[in-house]
């Protein structure tokens, strides 16, 4: 499986590919981070956003796209900027018919090193294991877009068997 991880934001949107499968070692393809200007205008910042994610999208051809579940802060300005990017990375997924993958930040950071509250230090520092690289990403947004990406691949097999799991008792439900 290959997934493309973002770690949407409007200064500094991180993106990271990782392929692989569940219960075995992961393979980096990049990583990086679209940058917008902070002194632009907001949409020509979308617009930029969105460059750089179908770039991403053509360069590596992934099978889904992991994106960060945007979730409430203190700073409506900065949750509002992180859902405008999330939601450009969503569009430009579902506009080549990739599904996409919403994870939130605790989701992932048990994923990828076993505490839902553990810091970005210690995230980069088991992306940097995991993916058997020689430093941890720069910036934490490339690190965290790995993360995503990693936290995606681990968890799809035991979510895909509970959605056929649930579909079954529903089907049950109808027929009986």
């Amino acid at each position: 499986m290959r997934v493309l991880g973002v770690d949407p934001g409007l200064t500094r949107c991180g993106v990271g590919v990782v392929e692989g499968v569940a219960g075995r070692p992961l393979t980096m393809l990049g990583v990086g981070v679209v940058r917008t200007p902070a002194d632009a205008d907001i949409g020509q910042r979308l617009v930029g956003i969105e460059r750089g994610i179908e770039e991403w999208l053509d360069r590596f051809q992934p099978e889904l796209v992991a994106v960060e579940r945007v979730f409430s802060q203190h700073n409506v300005r900065t949750v509002m900027g992180t859902a405008q990017a999330s939601a450009v990375a969503m569009l430009c997924a579902s506009r080549r018919g990739l599904p996409v993958a919403l994870h939130t930040p605790s989701e992932v950071k048990a994923a990828v090193t076993g505490s839902g509250r553990a810091d970005k230090a210690q995230v980069g520092a088991m992306v940097t294991r995991l993916l058997r690289l020689s430093a941890p990403p720069r910036p934490a947004d490339a690190a965290d877009a790995l993360a995503l990406a990693i936290c995606h691949i681990w968890r799809a097999p035991a979510q895909n068997r509970l959605q056929q799991a649930v579909a079954l008792h529903a089907s049950k439900g109808r027929t009986s």
